[in-house]
Order: structure tokens, then sequence, then C-alpha cells
């Protein structure tokens, strides 16, 4: 008997995008307001817009805040149709694994790189993982 399997895919979940974070008094983290229009990922990389404060998805090309990194988001959001409050940010101290960091589509391999310095200046690391 020649039986096939089909593999189990599981959604990414925050054990697979966070590998280390500063532990005291969650220190890494902040809550956060995503802005409304925005459907974001679990590992999305987000800007804060200037003007509101409010975070949407990272936009190397923008000029409206947006395109300095703030940090990766640290679960799924969906403010499709109204803002939402309670987001959490890893906005400092942590290891991230690389698979699991969502960036926008089309980035440029050099509007990357120096998204991934600016995380690593809040020390924010991004590592290779299998």
């Amino acid at each position: 008997m020649n039986a096939q399997f089909t593999p189990l895919r599981e959604p990414v979940n925050l054990g697979d995008l966070l590998k280390y974070e500063e532990g005291r008094l969650n220190y890494s983290r902040e809550q956060v307001t995503v802005a409304s229009g925005q459907n974001l990922e679990l590992g999305a990389v987000v800007g804060r817009v200037t003007a509101t404060g409010k975070l949407k998805r990272f936009d190397p090309v923008a000029t409206d805040g947006t395109e300095d990194v703030a940090g990766i988001l640290l679960g799924a959001v969906d403010a499709t149709l109204i803002q939402r409050d309670d987001a959490l940010l890893l906005a400092r101290h942590a290891i991230v694994a690389s698979n699991a960091v969502v960036w926008p589509v089309g980035i440029t391999t050099e509007q990357k790189a120096a998204a991934v310095a600016a995380l690593e200046a809040r020390g924010i690391l991004i590592r290779q993982s299998a």
C-alpha cells in the first residue's frame, strides 16, 4: 500500500516570529493604534503617521512618517473599516525570525537593508530562521 499524506500547514504564530524580548514589564512592547484602512499581518513591519501617531504598513517611499520604521506587529490587525486601538507593537530590544517578518510588496534590497538597520537601531534584531 502506497499512502500519500498531505503535509499540515499551520499559520505563522507569535512563537514563529518572536525569539527573544526583554521581559521586564513588557519593556519591548507598546499598545498602539492602527489607522483605519489597514489589514496587517502578524510580523508586519510598520511605520507611524507623523500627523496622527497611528500605525500603517511601512512604506519606504512615503512622506507621511510611515517611511520610518516604528517596529513589528505582534499580532494580526484588521482595521479595514475602523481604527484599532488594541494592537501590540514590538518596539525595542528583541530578536525575531526572518521568515516571519512581513515586508511591503515591492520593497527593494536597498530599502530593506535600510529598514533592517533602523530596526537594529531600536534593538530589534532579525535572525535567519529555518
